[in-house]
């Protein structure tokens, strides 16, 4: 039997040994009532999703979990709660190996070690009739023993970095403890405390990148991230203001 991982005070457990998908799951019960900081943890998933309906690789051994929030506050601000989990993803994984290095945040839902994909992070959300989220479920993937070899970005797990082992429990412990304080300090005190802690080691800021949207691909340099967490890209024809899209080196 497993050992339940020590959650942070109101944090509620709910694992399954096997589920199609932990965000589909955190959804059906955050529809029946779930209340926040409901954890919904699997040893593995069936149905896996990342961004954009892609295929997340999900053997045994790495951390798939969903946590259930409901934030009263419009839709833009509760999606800077994915740099809060991507903030919280870092400092699980700083807190278990210290000397990791190379760890980066890449805009705008992954981390990465060595410039290669250790995990990545799914929000999904459900509106209410005042236009903001009955529920945000907050879906991550932490590769810790293994990572996908065919994946259109680089992976890479803490086992390949040579960091031996870590369990998933553990991992999870690690992450709600470090999400319960940067999700705190989002709510006390905005996003300006998030925005820099994750620019601090934002990958690739500065550098000429190649963003990756639904009709076009744009090149130019990172230049920030506003208020918002909306990207900044500097190009000949000026500063792109990009909610959304897929970044990769500019040599990619």
């Amino acid at each position: 039997m497993i050992p339940p991982p020590e959650l942070p005070a109101g944090y509620r457990l709910v694992h399954y040994t096997s589920v199609g998908s932990t965000n589909d799951e955190a959804k059906r019960l955050a529809r029946a009532g779930a209340p926040a900081q409901t954890c919904i943890w699997a040893c593995e998933q069936t149905a896996g999703r990342g961004r954009r309906g892609r295929v997340w690789s999900s053997p045994p051994g790495n951390l798939y979990a969903s946590l259930i929030l409901r934030p009263d506050c419009p839709p833009s601000r509760a999606a800077q709660l994915g740099f809060v989990a991507a903030l919280a993803i870092g400092g699980g994984l700083g807190a278990v190996h210290p000397g990791l290095r190379a760890l980066a945040y890449k805009w705008p839902n992954d981390v990465l070690v060595n410039t290669r994909k250790i995990a990545g992070i799914l929000l999904e959300a459900e509106t209410n009739a005042l236009a903001r989220p009955a529920f945000l479920v907050v879906g991550v993937g932490v590769n810790l023993t293994s990572s996908p070899k065919q994946a259109e970005y680089p992976a890479t797990s803490l086992a390949e970095e040579g960091r031996g082992k870590l369990s998933p429990a553990r991992m999870l412990a690690e992450f709600c403890r470090c999400f319960a304080g940067w999700e705190r300090c989002w709510r006390e005190e905005g996003f300006a405390a998030v925005r820099k802690a994750w620019l601090a080691n934002a990958a690739s800021h500065g550098e000429l990148i190649r963003v990756r949207l639904e009709r076009e691909t744009l090149y130019g340099r990172f230049l920030d991230i506003d208020e918002e967490g909306t990207l900044l890209l500097e190009c000949a024809g000026g500063c792109h203001h990009i909610s959304a899209g897929e970044v990769f080196p500019a040599n990619f």
